[in-house]
């Protein structure tokens, strides 16, 4: 484990992240807990399964029957559910045999490792790993008045169906599994929304644009979809798995990071570069470095849990650079409330658990700043 390349059980310590993804979700949540980090994990859909698998064997029958010219391929998990009903089914063999002569053509790795597991080969690659420019490639390489059969993969545009409809004969479509909203009784989505909003977490994580949306229809359900899309222009990361997932957040003017490769590893270490590298608000004072890394705050040599409360009040007082911040301003930043006795309170906890006499000053009938 500490042969990873960049590892450290402390790298993430004092973040803490949203994980909105459900289907993998456990290899982002104990990548970012083995590096100390505080996961926060709120599904905004989950993978169902048909309650029967009558029409996906119904599909799986049509598309036997038609022998289609073209398969368009769109997720390693779809391919693999739509084979294992098909096997359960007794047309598993009937299945590979049909599609044996047809060009299957892949969205992505995933995709493709998904059909060579089922014992087949595909004939290509979206250039861009989208279902658009899948449907660009069909369009722009085969002749009109196919037959063509794609696997649907919980969410789909159907303007993508409609372009294959309107050039070819007939289009087939089978769909293995649909994203459900949470149940009602699951409040994870609207405590990560809320913790959002009050700058409680550092880094926001999706692995699909229908998750982004469904984030946000949430927000706006609860009235929060503004407070939510500031934050994330603010103190709060976006990160996105590609550019497919990013589109939703960059039109609410949000510019979320993206690693350059489109994958769940990639994303991990981006995210770990990105918060230990610009994550951590430093400054020089009288009484030695101070840094502040989400939650946590270093200084004399150690490093200190803040409470939510502790951590908007520091972190505005080091932002600000030995410069006063009023009682009104560092009020306001309180989580759910403004009070000023209130901010004394926080004031003088926070101060105790600093344990460094002096580092935060007063200044009579002014505010509070850091002594640099």
């Amino acid at each position: 484990m500490t042969g990873i390349p960049g590892f450290r059980p402390d790298q993430l310590e004092g973040f803490r992240i949203g994980v909105t993804s459900d289907r993998r979700s456990a290899d982002l949540i104990d990548a970012f807990e083995r590096r100390g980090a505080q996961v926060l994990h709120a599904p905004t859909l989950r993978i169902a399964n048909a309650q029967l698998d009558d029409p996906v064997i119904a599909d799986t029958r049509a598309v036997i029957e038609a022998r289609p010219d073209v398969l368009l391929a769109t997720t390693a998990y779809g391919i693999r559910r739509w084979f294992e009903v098909a096997d359960a089914a007794g047309l598993g063999q009937e299945l590979v045999e049909a599609l044996a002569a047809t060009a299957i053509l892949v969205r992505g790795p995933k995709a493709r490792g998904g059909i060579r597991a089922a014992g087949l080969n595909d004939v290509g690659m979206s250039p861009e790993e989208t279902t658009a420019s899948l449907v660009d490639t069909v369009l722009a390489e085969y002749p009109p008045g196919l037959t063509v059969a794609v696997q649907l993969h919980g969410v789909l545009d159907p303007a993508q169906l409609e372009r294959l409809r309107a050039a070819h004969a007939r289009v087939l479509t089978v769909e293995p599994y649909r994203w459900r909203m949470p149940d009602d009784a699951d409040d994870r989505v609207h405590r990560l929304i809320d913790a959002v909003c009050a700058g409680t977490v550092d880094c926001v994580t999706f692995t699909s644009a229908p998750a982004v949306h469904a984030l946000f229809a949430a927000a706006e359900a609860d009235g929060s979809a503004g407070a939510l899309a500031e934050a994330m222009r603010g103190p709060v990361v976006a990160a996105a798995v590609g550019p497919v997932t990013a589109a939703p957040l960059v039109d609410a003017g949000i510019a979320p990071l993206q690693p350059e490769r489109y994958r769940m590893g990639a994303l991990i270490r981006l995210v770990c570069e990105h918060l230990e590298h610009h994550g951590v608000t430093r400054l020089e004072t009288r009484h030695g470095p101070l840094g502040i890394r989400g939650s946590v705050v270093e200084v004399g040599g150690r490093r200190i849990a803040l409470s939510p409360a502790g951590r908007s009040i520091l972190h505005t007082l080091v932002i600000a650079g030995g410069s006063v911040v009023s009682r009104e301003r560092l009020a306001r930043t309180l989580p759910g409330t403004d009070d000023e006795h209130a901010l004394e309170v926080a004031m003088s906890r926070l101060r105790a658990a600093l344990g460094v006499p002096g580092v935060i000053a007063t200044v009579v009938k002014r505010g509070y700043r850091v002594d640099v």
